[in-house]
């Protein structure tokens, strides 16, 4: 097979390339030039946001685009133009943000509406630039030669938004840690290398259209996942299970200030947490466990020295030593 990955040299784009690389699959990367891609691809260099900047991608065809996209929905209509006639299939990795708010637990690919948006806009929003891109996509190709990956919450090795590096970093600090209750609360999360795999098999084989994909429910809790911190960085850490009610009270915003968690029964909750992945576990969408998610960051992050990456155009997350400070003594 032969793959272009448009971007693939950092966290979802670089898990692609690699699971596409150990597929035995010929892999082109379409990138900025600001990172190196894996080595074993061909590389080209343009940028989507400037004048003639897609004149690397006038020659060649290719069996699957895969594109993550998530600024103004323009550049992927102006891609996806180009290399209609050229390309057998194109996944978007978009995102369950399309889905206009606040989407009832339990929402379906078919049940929630989505948010509105154009894929001739310039950059607005995250919601509005996902769903524009997918429009975008589906003009291009048509809804059965096109693959919309609707992730939700994604963790794993090369993350470079922060939130799981952030718990692994705080609690290999030790001692007492603010630990947002309840312990069994239920969360949804995509490993991205299972995104990866899942994406490259569902669009060589499954039905076109959008698919939610976060692990199934039930797949794991806040407390596991908390656990599993402490277990891979076998720190001294004392996690002190705090009541909602209590951490919001001390005003802490959840997701941003505690990466990952938001309060059971909120309509954040629903929306993160309470999708129905179905569709995407047809198609085969196999998730692992959240220790090897979690052991696997640890160690990516430590080649690092224990500092990872942050994309510029994303707010930094955590809660800062004071504040946990004061909310713990609270």
């Amino acid at each position: 097979m032969r793959l272009l990955m448009l971007g693939g040299t950092e966290f979802v784009g670089r898990a692609v390339v690699e699971a596409a690389l150990a597929r035995g699959w010929e892999v082109t990367v379409f990138h900025r030039g600001r990172h190196e891609p894996p080595p074993g691809v061909r590389s080209l260099i343009g940028d989507r946001t400037t004048p003639d900047g897609l004149a690397a991608l006038a020659d060649g065809e290719w069996d699957v685009v895969v594109d993550t996209w998530s600024a103004a929905p323009r550049a992927v209509r102006d891609t996806a133009l180009l290399l209609a006639g050229r390309v057998g299939r194109y996944a978007y990795v978009s995102s369950c943000s399309v889905y206009a708010w606040a989407p009832a637990a339990g929402y379906t690919e078919d049940a929630a509406p989505v948010t509105g948006a154009s894929a001739t806009a310039e950059q607005t929003d995250y919601a509005r630039d996902k769903r524009g891109a997918e429009l975008a996509v589906l003009d291009a190709f048509g809804e059965e030669r096109s693959l919309l990956v609707r992730a939700g919450l994604i963790l794993g090795p090369y993350e470079n938004i922060g939130r799981l590096p952030w718990w692994l970093n705080r609690i290999a600090r030790g001692g007492p840690v603010l630990a947002p209750g309840p312990r069994d609360l239920p969360i949804q999360y995509i490993d991205v290398r299972d995104l990866a795999e899942w994406t490259l098999t569902a669009v060589q084989a499954a039905p076109g259209g959008a698919y939610n994909l976060v692990s199934p429910p039930g797949h794991s809790t806040m407390g596991e996942l908390l656990d599993a911190c402490v277990s891979v960085t076998g720190a001294s850490a004392e996690l002190r299970w705090t009541a909602a009610e209590a951490v919001l009270d001390a005003g802490i915003e959840p997701w941003t200030q505690l990466p990952v968690w938001v309060p059971a029964g909120s309509d954040l909750h629903d929306a993160l947490h309470r999708a129905d992945v179905s569709r995407a576990v047809d198609a085969g969408l196999r998730c692992r466990g959240v220790l090897e998610t979690v052991a696997d960051t640890w160690s990516w992050l430590q080649e690092l020295g224990g500092i990872a990456p942050q994309r510029p155009d994303r707010p930094a997350v955590g809660l800062s030593p004071e504040q946990e400070a004061k909310a713990l003594a609270g």
